[in-house]
């Protein structure tokens, strides 16, 4: 059996996790148990946290899960040499067995296992070197498949518990708002409804079920006190991005001469700015918790992608040690970053104190449009100077926004620097002598969180399609700008250029497309991986649909291939849901949108064939959950540009 101390969400980590295991430790597929790890400290990371994000949950297993397998496989050999009395050497395992060759004598590790336990854990272990994988690089099916195609895999919201109620919120009209006075009797009338109670923030509802509970919202007469700021407003906040653009901010990157880069303020050859939004998650399952609270301890049955902060929030609210929370984290019906928040775990520790009984809360879909935490918006302002060959000589990009970590995390800014806000600018991989990247920080003090793939889903967008815009400029092919301006030697330059390659090898970049199909191309290296999309796009009375996306991905040695595939593609409709759907825009305090209806995505009509190649690789594992993403946006936009010659300045993208 192998415990997962990592989130499923979808991404597969309890299948590709245990595979490191299987494959050390030498045993069929068919004989692996998979349980998901509780919370607890044995499972926290070096900075105390366990949790899912980052596209590191591989990344972070490839040495540690397969020397725990290799470590499980000698001490087995161990045993199996000391019942035998032979030497350890003379032994090999093979098929969840150990055998002595000599005399032809095998052990399960069944029949091992209580000798093998009692043994100290070794301190080195050899791994297996990557030509004797069986496991590691085969499309084994996933585990979750059939409880979910069965309709058994319990998600948050089919928790059930003895003598379970459940909550619904009334959620302040405004951000940061807070209930001032509430009149209930209407509310109380209804079958069902057995209490009202004000939380932090908000008002619950607590009924025999959901209808009862929502009917009880809408019944329930509120006034609030406003948050700050008490009114955010889209076209100001906008103006408080441009205005911040005059202020210097953190330069985050420094290359060459200075006086190249001044000199783009007065003259540059190509000059483009673009203004980016908030964007929702719109997880499939909105945000829900179970929670108990009784004896001194705390339960909850939850869909989150972080069990340390779990236990952290409920030790708060409850007011208990955090050994005595316990997390059961169900499958997730949709992460993207937004389940890294703890604030509806709160709501529901808060209600089940109070309520004296088992609490499922389930937020509506509007409580889970309107109340997230949002990827930040952006605003980037890009100049370049090119040379007589249309290379670029000096390069400017200042980009203008809120900081996550000065929100959420501040000890994590390093001489004030937000390394999630500038990934993907600062980190720019093409050979351009001259570079500045800036940061200005300007917080409208909208809630903002982690999105799927954090600041390169903007910055890719704005470094890839300025790319594009100085290709035309220097009337080039864009592909072959990028690989010329890929020439720097480096590890990630021969490997965006290679993923750059392959994509337009396999979308027939060299030949002109079908009538009415106009081609892009961007490349984007993040979390350790490099990935390159060609998207075909027609346009259409000023719609755009795209149908074809054509990926390339170097996210290393590939656990497994199917999953990685799958992830990609769920990568693009992602992607493109943000690039041709995803706006949150802001009125009297609120955000605007509530539901699928105003916040689309895409949809299946919509969705363009996707091929994903990957490339074959010995380097260790990269992420793959995220890489998919950035370069989505900005390969579509290049298609439009390429269709309609004029480039894109917001998203989503509009003609």
């Amino acid at each position: 059996t192998v415990l997962v101390p990592r989130a499923e969400m979808g991404q597969g980590v309890l299948t590709a996790l245990p595979m490191l295991v299987a494959e050390e430790l030498d045993v069929p597929w068919a004989q692996v148990r998979i349980e998901s790890a509780p919370a607890a400290k044995v499972y926290r990371d070096k900075w105390g946290i366990q949790e899912t994000s980052g596209s590191t949950s591989v990344r972070d297993a490839w040495q540690t899960m397969r020397q725990a397998g290799a470590a499980a496989r000698a001490m087995l050999v161990t045993a199996a040499a000391r019942q035998w009395r032979v030497v350890e050497g003379e032994c090999h395992t093979q098929a969840g067995e150990v055998i002595h060759a000599a005399s032809g004598m095998r052990l399960a590790y069944a029949d091992l296992v209580a000798n093998a336990a009692r043994l100290r854990v070794p301190g080195a272990v050899k791994l297996k070197s990557p030509e004797r994988f069986a496991i590691v690089g085969t499309a084994v099916p996933r585990v979750d498949t059939p409880a979910k195609t069965r309709g058994t895999a319990e998600f948050g919201l089919d928790v059930q518990q003895p003598g379970m109620l459940v909550a619904r919120v009334l959620m302040p009209p405004t951000i940061g708002g807070q209930p001032e006075r509430v009149e209930s009797a209407a509310a109380m009338r209804i079958d069902g409804v057995r209490q009202v109670l004000v939380i932090d923030g908000a008002i619950a509802v607590v009924a025999d079920g959901y209808w009862a509970a929502s009917k009880g919202v809408e019944a329930l007469k509120a006034t609030w006190r406003p948050g700050r700021p008490a009114h955010p407003d889209s076209k100001a906040i906008e103006k408080q991005f441009r205005d911040a653009a005059a202020r210097k901010g953190l330069i985050v990157r420094q290359d060459g001469d200075s006086g190249a880069i001044a000199r783009l303020s007065r003259r540059a050859d190509v000059a483009w700015e673009a203004m980016l939004p908030y964007l929702a998650h719109a997880t499939m399952e909105p945000m829900t918790c179970t929670a108990s609270v009784a004896d001194g301890r705390v339960d909850l049955w939850v869909p989150t992608q972080t069990q340390s902060g779990c236990q952290k929030a409920a030790s708060r609210v409850a007011g208990v040690p955090e050994d005595r929370v316990r997390v059961h984290t169900t499958f997730l019906g949709g992460g993207f970053g937004r389940r890294l928040e703890a604030d509806f775990v709160k709501q529901a520790v808060a209600i089940a104190r109070r309520a004296g009984r088992p609490i499922k809360l389930i937020w509506s879909r509007e409580d889970d449009i309107r109340h997230d935490v949002y990827r930040p918006a952006t605003f980037h302002r890009l100049k370049a100077a090119l040379d007589r060959t249309g290379k670029p000589i000096a390069w400017s990009h200042q980009l203008i926004g809120p900081s996550l970590y000065a929100r959420k995390s501040p000890e994590w800014l390093i001489d004030g620097v937000d390394e999630t806000s500038i990934e993907g600018a600062a980190s720019l991989p093409y050979a351009i002598p001259n570079v500045r990247v800036r940061h200005v920080v300007a917080d409208p003090g909208i809630p903002i969180g982690y999105w799927r793939s954090v600041g390169h889903s903007y910055n890719a967008f704005a470094v890839e399609h300025f790319v594009d815009l100085l290709a035309r400029h220097a009337r080039q092919d864009p592909l072959e700008y990028r690989l010329r301006l890929l020439s720097k030697g480096t590890e990630a330059s021969r490997r965006l250029a290679g993923v750059l390659r392959l994509a337009a090898e396999r979308a027939g970049w060299a030949r002109s497309p079908a009538r009415g199909i106009h081609r892009g191309v961007a490349v984007h290296a993040s979390y350790g991986s490099y990935c390159a999309q060609v998207a075909e796009v027609e346009v259409i009375a000023g719609k755009i649909r795209a149908r074809r996306v054509v990926c390339a991905l170097d996210c290393g040695r590939v656990v497994n291939p199917r999953i990685v595939e799958a992830q990609v593609e769920g990568a693009v409709a992602f992607g493109l849901s943000a690039a041709l759907h995803g706006a949150i825009t802001f009125s009297r305090g609120m955000a605007d949108q509530s539901n699928f209806h105003d916040y689309p995505v895409l949809r299946m009509s919509e969705m363009p064939a996707v091929e994903v190649h990957l490339v074959a690789s010995a380097a260790e594992p990269g992420g793959v959950g995220e890489p998919g993403v950035p370069p989505v946006a900005p390969a579509v936009a290049n298609a439009v540009l390429a269709a309609t010659g004029m480039p894109v300045r917001r998203l989503p993208i509009r003609t």
